[in-house]
């Protein structure tokens, strides 16, 4: 009775703890869908209404898990309506394997992944694997997606209203440059802000759905 107890105990604390997946809408017909634990995570009904990223990264699966995977991935990915896999080294080796090279559950089915050699997906990145987990974590401690793949948003833009305002406003000229001489110089010291984070996996999902849509390739 007390074995029995302290295994109620100890179930009850894992399931509280156990992350929740997560869920975006990605907008033009496509959501995110992040599952921490298969096939626990597997959404209960998958609409076949839009295109969906699975982000399996850092996935664990129960015994079980991948046959589930596989069936659930047969009965919602269509030509029409993909799902889009972004996975990793760290993904449950046996849901690697159930998207290995002739292992895969059928059509609509992309997958996409961190350049390795352990890994055979469709699309490969060159991505680190300290990227990849800083990438990962940054939205699951609340950042958005946008944040994520939109890379350097700040960068200035050399558009026509700049170009024209620098006509109108030119550099001072030899002769002023004197008057500059006692401006306190740049503190050569201060750090460069750090790089932002970008989900290049999540990132090139996106933009490969985006394409399919240009192409009528999809729904």
């Amino acid at each position: 009775m007390k074995a029995s107890f302290s295994f109620l105990v100890l179930f009850l604390v894992l399931s509280v703890s156990r992350a929740a997946p997560l869920e975006r809408d990605l907008g033009e017909g496509l959501l995110y869908y992040r599952a921490h634990e298969i096939p626990a995570d597997l959404p209960a009904a998958a609409p076949k209404s839009h295109a969906l990223v699975l982000d399996l990264r850092y996935t664990s699966a129960t015994p079980g898990g991948a046959s589930a995977l596989a069936g659930w991935m047969k009965s919602r990915a269509t030509a029409d309506w993909p799902v889009l896999v972004i996975l990793n080294s760290e993904t449950s080796p046996a849901l690697r394997a159930a998207f290995a090279a002739g292992h895969r559950p059928g059509p609509g089915v992309i997958t996409l992944a961190p350049r390795s050699s352990a890994l055979t997906p469709d699309i490969s990145l060159p991505v680190s694997t300290d990227a990849d987990r800083r990438a990962y974590d940054a939205l699951e401690h609340g950042a958005t997606v946008e944040s994520l793949v939109t890379e350097n948003a700040d960068k200035p833009r050399h558009d026509e209203a700049e170009l024209a305002h620098e006509h109108a406003n030119p550099p001072p000229e030899p002769d002023d440059l004197d008057s500059l001489a006692d401006e306190p110089a740049a503190d050569k010291d201060t750090p460069a802000p750090p790089a932002p984070i970008v989900d290049r996996l999540l990132e090139r999902a996106i933009q490969l759905h985006r394409g399919l849509l240009a192409l009528h390739r999809i729904s």
